[in-house]
């Protein structure tokens, strides 16, 4: 049995659907212009290569004698159309739109699909000639009193439209038979013979790397065009195979910086934002859990369901496991990726594997790339070969967790963990970048732990690498291996991690910041690394990028002060000064940590540090504002900092302040003492 049957590939879709066009309304000789726009638009089209040739080419001659037809008509001045003519021209109108559309679509999509479905499109290309055939037969001509040479042209396009049954070319079909019987050969976990493959592919006119990945993301964009699971499988089944090809017969290949083709999510920097902080991919489903923090749908859930009871971000309890659909956020990435001219939620539909069916022939072809990949790597003594074959890698373990579970079962780890001490920059960020995607995978964080010389390139990449994206990389990825608690606390005791995640925060780029402040705030969560963060200068390192990165630092400190580090951010200076400026400017979330933040220094810390915070300017008139307008925990914190600063104003200093209700708080204003 064969592993992709015929009835496995449903019929083509047209996009648009044939019921979508429509026949501009206008006057006669304006639509007869419009008509011979049409024509002319049409039969100056090429046919389509290698698949459909013959199809493409005797309906963009027909196309052409319409626009000498719609030409003499034009010329002949008719000075008024019976009605039975007006409807024939709209009707024609509407299957040239049909025409040139589906010429277009077969062009710019992917070869192989259209393989699959060849015999469906060459029956669609015989309905449009049908219906060209049919109109011209009904088509007044007496009523039109038209001379003598265009009655002869319609008669000779009449005789040209006629065609007794489809046309199915032969060789287009053994094609199709022979793809399947690889398809087949793939799924049975026997790897294709060298020159079968390269054979199809030649006839299909993919000819080297970059053809290929053209192939390949032309079936991405083709899952989505599919509505049920068997076909998107079926599809992701040719991607492989192509993925399988490309690597085998033309070698790995770097990444195109020029194009016009449809991207993909990973060929960009995407805002930050838009990035879940766990997977550090672009959300596709964002959702918002108790804290008010945004995650991937996919990425949380995981989270979740490995026994985690706390918000990944910010390290506070989960007052509740609901996922609330954050819509907005979800609309802005679908309107950005409209504008980057990326498919939304292609990465979704594609690879993760719960969104399909999973696919034997697929799953086998990533193996046998990854084999070929990774024996490649083994063998490779150029530089240059090497860095082709890890960006493969990287492309590979980007995409779902079958690709990274292949790679890292294959022995890829140690073999990338040779070249993060590369001294060519782009090797050692592909490197790192493959490793950082490999640890999205649960079981693969075991690995990068304890496969010798990984997790020591990974430091030194992050103290000293040729790049900021190298380290920025290598920063993610220690946040992702502080997923898992035990290594949390492995890693926060290594002086190399603390010192240069510090210093990535403070020199590094706002992108690379980022990296490094997620994961200081990971490590935070555990009390006894809080201890190694403030040997290593987290309070100052925070409060000096608090004016760029209010949000990620002030919820450092509110981690810190809850962890054991508030003498040290009592001692720190201008500290409480900071959190007050981001409780007057900053975003929500950061307001509502810094109101927390200040709340917790205000009970702990003593009289002194309250009264350093009630001599701060125009500080009441800020908390009440945010008492109004902020976060429900804003709010309250608010309410409860404000409650603070006016028991102290009255003498009252204690710490149970906090407890008492701000029901009734007037607006009367704090008399602070002489």
């Amino acid at each position: 049995m064969m592993a992709v049957s015929d009835e496995t590939f449903p019929p083509r879709k047209r996009r648009p659907s044939a019921g979508a066009f429509v026949s501009p309304n206008l006057t006669n000789q304006r639509l007869l212009q419009y008509l011979l726009l049409l024509s002319l638009e049409t039969s100056n089209l090429l046919p389509l290569r290698p698949l459909l040739k013959r199809n493409s080419s005797s309906i963009i001659r027909k196309a052409k004698l319409l626009s000498v037809l719609f030409e003499e008509i034009i010329c002949d001045s008719v000075p008024r159309f019976p009605p039975s003519a007006v409807l024939c021209f709209e009707e024609l109108y509407v299957v040239l739109q049909r025409t040139k559309t589906l010429i277009e679509d077969c062009s710019n999509g992917s070869k192989m699909w259209l393989l699959m479905q060849h015999e469906s499109v060459s029956n669609t290309f015989h309905e449009l000639t049908v219906e060209l055939s049919t109109l011209l037969d009904i088509f007044p001509v007496r009523e039109m009193n038209l001379n003598e040479d265009v009655n002869e042209l319609v008669l000779l396009i009449r005789k040209q439209c006629y065609e007794a049954k489809p046309f199915v070319d032969p060789i287009d079909q053994n094609l199709r038979g022979d793809v399947l019987r690889i398809l087949d050969t793939i799924r049975t976990e026997i790897v294709p013979d060298y020159t079968e493959l390269g054979e199809i592919f030649d006839r299909l006119k993919l000819h080297d790397s970059t053809s290929c990945r053209d192939e390949i993301e032309s079936l991405e964009e083709e899952v989505q065009n599919q509505n049920d699971d068997g076909s998107k499988s079926s599809v992701i089944a040719l991607i492989g195979l192509v993925r399988y090809a490309r690597c085998v017969l033309y070698g790995a290949s770097t990444p195109r910086t020029t194009g016009l083709k449809v991207k993909s999510s990973a060929d960009l920097s995407f805002p930050t934002d838009f990035r879940c902080p766990i997977s550090l991919d672009l959300m596709t489903d964002p959702v918002v859990v108790s804290t008010g923090q945004t995650y991937d749908r996919g990425s949380i859930n995981l989270w979740l369901e490995s026994g985690h009871n706390t918000c990944p971000k910010t390290g506070q309890t989960l007052a509740h496991t609901e996922l609330i659909p954050n819509l907005a956020l979800k609309n802005m990435i679908a309107m950005w990726c409209r504008e980057q001219k990326i498919p939304f939620e292609s990465m979704d539909t594609i690879h993760k594997s719960k969104s399909v069916v999973t696919n034997k022939t697929a799953f086998e072809a990533t193996k046998m790339t990854v084999s070929f990949l990774i024996n490649k790597l083994t063998v490779s003594q150029s530089t240059d070969t090497a860095n082709r074959v890890v960006h493969e890698l990287r492309a590979l373990a980007k995409t779902d967790s079958d690709n990274r579970a292949c790679i890292a079962e294959a022995g890829g780890l140690p073999l990338l963990g040779k070249f993060l001490g590369s001294d060519q920059p782009n090797l050692q960020v592909n490197a790192v970048t493959t490793i950082l995607n490999l640890s999205i995978l649960e079981a693969n964080k075991t690995r990068i732990m304890e496969t010798e010389g990984v997790l020591n390139g990974i430091i030194e990449v992050l103290r000293s690498g040729a790049t900021w994206e190298a380290k920025g990389n290598a920063a993610a990825t220690i946040f992702s291996l502080t997923g898992v608690h035990a290594y949390r606390k492995k890693l926060g005791r290594k002086t190399r991690v603390v010192k240069g995640l510090m210093d990535l925060a403070r020199d590094g780029p706002t992108s690379s910041k980022r990296d490094a402040l997620v994961a200081i705030l990971n490590l935070a969560g555990d009390r006894e690394t809080v201890g190694k963060l403030i040997e290593g200068g987290v309070v100052e390192m925070a409060s000096q990028v608090m004016d760029g990165l209010r949000e990620e630092a002030v919820t450092i400190i509110e981690v810190v002060v809850k962890k054991g580090g508030l003498a040290a951010v009592i001692a720190a200076h201008h500290v409480i000064r900071k959190l007050a400026a981001v409780l007057r400017e900053g975003t929500d979330r950061a307001q509502e940590s810094a109101a927390a933040t200040l709340v917790n220094i205000c009970r702990k810390g003593g009289s002194e540090v309250v009264a350093e915070l009630a001599a701060i300017t125009g500080i009441e008139r800020v908390i009440w504002e945010l008492m109004g307008m902020g976060t429900g925990r804003g709010k309250r914190k608010a309410a409860t900092l404000l409650r603070i600063l006016r028991r102290w104003a009255a003498g009252l200093n204690d710490s149970a302040t906090a407890a008492y209700s701000v029901t009734n708080v007037s607006s009367t204003r704090i008399v602070l003492p002489g």
